[in-house]
């Protein structure tokens, strides 16, 4: 009996944690900074912990349904949390209201349970035991819940249906609740129907959970979602009209078929087309394959090693049919050594050459991405870069993030590159940024690989001249431990979106 009551315990304190780490890295996903969203989401839920807790001295009577009754509360408001969320983000203007109304009531909800049922267990322990033993297995749960969550719940059910799985132990404790303090009930019968209610109610939604993630990305995406998946990093999602084919991480565009050519080529070809030969090339990010794509043009070519995060990324647009032909692949070339890891202390740990060196990150539209735009990361990307290579760096819009821009540019120069910045226009994106770096003095390629659609040599000189709307505006380098770029980047896109 004592294990299964302290089983309750760990089993309750996972579920609190996991509805926690679901609501941050949901809102991680939708409204990006990562920092923000988690540091405001653990702040309200402790505080709405603590809010239930003073409560709790207000519950005086029937303790043991009144514990039930909240299990049940928290089955189904933390079941359903993330389902909410993404309805809520799809189809409403209260996204943030909603999320942290709901955080702040799970929260609270939580904040009532152990004290609750530390109130129950008191006739069968002492005081002293009692505490230690509650407060054991409630930190183990917490414990339990931070590896499981990364490690199995986020890849393996994604956050629809991992939070059903937890909403559903909280119903079953509940039910189990039912016959352990059985002759503390009044009426057991009618709290056993009850948890089975929600019982069941909280499996069919786990059961039906594919479905319900992929009607919240139907309503979150204009075109048919052919493919999605959630991953311990990012969530990702294809979509398709017609003949365009659309990649968004967690919902931001990274690429549509009908243009990306563009992107590529211009992030590619005016660096790698000027270097004599060359042999060694690594791409850092760009898991879609399609900057290696435009790489494996080059006969010279020996060896390219990609370098991304995500391992499903890269698995998708290396085996996925359709994926991987618009890559041409690219992933599954042998020349192609892939490497699925973080790029800043892959970078760092590593002791390779290359000749020519593409940074295809997302926009660092948070800190942990900002990092791969740091004073600090340029000088190791620098280290990597053999004599007489090139490195370029996609670098958001000069239009619409000016002085984000600039910003990568100035970063750059403060690594010790000579900088090249240059622009192209991409019709889903607008006009579109990179800056060049070499170890000494650069020239524009005189000729170019054959079969190209946007690229010719006249048109790669133009791309280097700034008209009075794009040119420099003051920044200051973004370095590891003052992420200016971030700031500058937020600033600028709000003001778009105003």
């Amino acid at each position: 009996m004592a294990f299964v009551l302290f089983l309750s315990v760990f089993l309750i304190a996972a579920c609190g944690l996991i509805y926690e780490l679901i609501a941050g890295a949901l809102a991680s996903y939708l409204l990006g900074d990562s920092i923000l969203q988690f540091s405001t989401v653990i702040g309200t839920y402790l505080f709405a912990m603590g809010i239930g807790s003073w409560l709790s001295r207000y519950i005086t009577r029937a303790l043991v349904a009144r514990f039930i009754s909240i299990e049940l509360m928290v089955g189904l408001l933390g079941g359903f949390s993330s389902t909410i969320l993404f309805f809520a983000f799809a189809y409403s203007h209260g996204f943030r209201l909603l999320l942290y109304g709901l955080v702040l009531l799970i929260g609270v909800l939580v904040g009532l349970e152990i004290p609750l049922l530390m109130r129950i267990l008191r006739e069968r322990y002492q005081l002293r035991e009692l505490v230690a033993n509650v407060l054991t297995f409630d930190y183990l749960g917490a414990l339990g819940a931070s590896l499981l969550f990364p490690l199995f719940l986020v890849p393996r059910l994604g956050l629809v249906r991992g939070a059903m799985l937890f909403g559903l132990i909280n119903a079953l404790v509940a039910l189990w609740s039912t016959w352990i303090f059985r002759h503390h009930l009044p009426q057991p019968l009618m709290q056993r129907i009850a948890s089975a209610v929600v019982v069941v109610v909280l499996g069919a939604g786990l059961a039906f959970g594919d479905r319900i993630t992929d009607t919240a990305d139907a309503a979150l995406y204009a075109d048919d979602v052919i493919l999605a998946r959630t991953t311990p990093y990012q969530r990702i999602a294809v979509t398709r009209w017609k003949d365009d084919i659309r990649l968004y991480l967690n919902g931001h565009l990274q690429f549509s078929s009908r243009d990306e050519y563009r992107y590529h080529e211009a992030l590619v070809h005016p660096g790698l087309a000027s270097i004599p030969a060359p042999r060694r090339a690594l791409v850092l990010g760009g898991g879609d394959g399609l900057a290696v794509r435009e790489i494996l043009r080059y006969p010279s070519i020996q060896s390219v090693t990609l370098v991304d995060l995500d391992p499903e990324m890269t698995r998708l647009f290396r085996t996925h049919p359709l994926l991987s032909e618009l890559n041409s692949h690219s992933l599954q070339d042998p020349r192609v050594r892939i490497v699925n890891a973080d790029a800043f202390p892959w970078l760092e740990s590593s002791r390779e050459s290359f000749d020519f060196i593409a940074a295809d990150f997302p926009d660092p539209n948070n800190y942990s991405l900002g990092k791969l735009y740091t004073t600090a990361f340029y000088r190791l990307l620098r280290r990597a870069l053999a004599a007489g290579g090139v490195a370029v760096v996609q670098s958001t819009s000069p239009m619409f993030a000016r002085q984000s821009f600039w910003c990568i540019h100035e970063t750059m120069k403060a690594a010790g590159f000579r900088t090249y910045p240059y622009h192209a226009y991409v019709p889903s994106f607008g006009e579109w940024g990179y800056v060049l770096g070499a170890h000494s003095e650069w020239r524009p390629p005189e000729q170019l690989p054959a079969g190209l659609r946007f690229l010719t040599p006249s048109n790669v000189v133009s791309l280097f001249d700034f008209p009075p709307d794009l040119a420099p505006v003051p920044a200051e380098p973004n370095r590891l431990f003052d992420q200016v770029l971030v700031r500058y980047y937020d600033r600028e896109w709000r003001e778009i979106l105003r």
